[in-house]
């Protein structure tokens, strides 16, 4: 019997190589395979990795699940695909903040035309918004046996204040997106359970179990004020209830998230006792 309930079933994609961590990839790759035979592998998703270094991974590519961040565009990714990479998943940006995410949009939706993996588009929490995710509804109703699921995903952090989403801005494309029925990835920002203020920046950042209390609302109906209402909990009990009562259950519309560290959420899940290494729930 797994450690990891359901809902936390592959919630924390490993982006150790990615900033703040900055991993060299073979440190990560190690660390990766410690995570793959630990009590809780089951929380863990793929090993996210730079498109223009998939070519590093060599065999390792077919260990373990990889997921590919397009950082050097379509292109790229075809010379990554190229190289022997057969990734679970691909993430690229289709947008700038400001810009119109459309065009982007539909060269990586004709790209993933006819290819079995899921990928992920980045689309800015900007004007523009809603109608990709009406775009992405649009292909996901056409979408072929042949073709993985093609999903939106947004970042809810970085290194200004303005890449952190109100709860109200949040709460809104969360609930687009169950309106939609499109399951949806966060990056950025969300390495605790609880909604919280960092003192070294002054950023008050989302905190993944909200986020995960706040999805499964929305799946059900809640409106967007109820939706940010959990969102912009700061106390972690009404939280921990909500969610002990759905553990056995799938997920419900969020896919997960990647951090640079493993450790910070298990560790979260471990002290709010939601997850357990003797004690399965």
């Amino acid at each position: 019997m797994s450690s990891i309930p359901r809902l936390f079933a592959a919630l924390v994609d490993d982006a150790a190589v990615f900033p703040p961590g900055n991993a060299p990839l073979l440190e990560a790759v190690s660390a990766h395979r410690t995570h793959r035979v630990s009590w809780y592998a089951d929380l863990v998703g793929p090993l996210l990795v730079p498109a223009s270094r998939a070519a590093e991974l060599g065999d390792v590519a077919g260990e373990f699940p990889i997921g590919l961040i397009g950082d050097t565009g379509l292109p790229g990714l075809d010379a990554a695909l190229a190289a022997g990479t057969a990734p679970r998943q691909v993430e690229l940006a289709v947008a700038r903040r400001g810009e119109d995410p459309l065009p982007g949009l539909r060269s990586l939706l004709e790209w993933h035309a006819g290819r079995p993996f899921e990928v992920y588009a980045e689309i800015p929490l900007t004007w523009g918004c809603l109608g990709a995710l009406d775009l992405l509804a649009e292909s996901e109703a056409g979408r072929g046996a042949e073709r993985g699921r093609a999903s939106p995903k947004f970042r809810t952090g970085g290194l200004a204040a303005e890449l952190f989403p109100t709860p109200d801005d949040l709460a809104a494309v969360i609930v687009a997106c169950a309106e939609r029925g499109l399951r949806y990835k966060l990056t950025a920002g969300l390495h605790h359970a609880i909604r919280h203020t960092e003192p070294e920046t002054g950023f008050t950042h989302h905190g993944f179990l909200n986020v995960l209390v706040a999805s499964a609302a929305a799946a059900a109906g809640e409106p967007r004020s109820g939706v940010a209402g959990l969102l912009a909990l700061t106390t972690p009990d009404p939280l921990v209830r909500a969610a002990s009562g759905i553990l056995h259950a799938d997920r419900p519309l969020w896919t997960g998230f990647g951090s640079c560290s493993i450790a910070e959420p298990l560790d979260d899940l471990v002290d709010l006792g939601l997850l357990s290494k003797e004690n399965p729930r």
